[in-house]
């Protein structure tokens, strides 16, 4: 489960968060790993499988509106993460701007795996997912120019995982 806050700060259901997460339970099913809502804002897990066919049900269906791709960012759980679980999560940060609110969905992946890529539901996605891949490491499949958005060309390894070096001299790719 990763990282998990302190129990008093979850929030109990609320009518609208169980609407919104009973209409994905009714779209992807139990691809819905699990749901949370913290500090007034729902996150919801889902299988990668299911990710792409979560993030069109949630910008298309009228009831929900998370028109709005306002980020996507990756977490890496090294250290944090149950066995069995993926070491990294994805995340992506949508919004509605009809009905003013925000909807985390996350997903995990491992080293090696892919993420279906966001760029058909939104073009936006592009360089966020680029950032994601350059910084992390993670994969997105299907994305149409998965090129470094931030590191130079020629640099080694990923400068947000938690294994990267945090001293110049230790750089693989530094001369000292």
């Amino acid at each position: 489960m990763g990282l998990v806050p302190n129990p008093e700060s979850i929030d109990p259901p609320n009518p609208d968060t169980t609407r919104i997460v009973e209409r994905i339970v009714a779209r992807i099913g139990d691809a819905l790993v699990r749901h949370r809502s913290y500090r007034g804002m729902l996150s919801v897990w889902t299988r990668r499988e299911s990710l792409l066919d979560l993030l069109q049900f949630v910008k298309g269906e009228p009831d929900l509106d998370y028109a709005l791709l306002a980020d996507i960012t990756s977490v890496d759980l090294r250290g944090h993460q149950e066995p069995g679980e993926p070491r990294f999560e994805v995340v992506y940060n949508v919004y509605s701007i009809r009905h003013n609110r925000r909807l985390l969905i996350k997903t995990g992946v491992d080293d090696g795996q892919t993420v279906p890529s966001a760029t058909a539901v939104w073009p936006g996605a592009n360089f966020m997912e680029r950032e994601v891949s350059d910084l992390m490491g993670v994969r997105f499949d299907g994305h149409p120019n998965l090129e470094r958005l931030v590191t130079p060309e020629g640099w080694l390894g990923h400068p947000l995982r938690k294994d990267f070096p945090t001293r110049s001299d230790q750089f693989p790719n530094v001369e000292s």
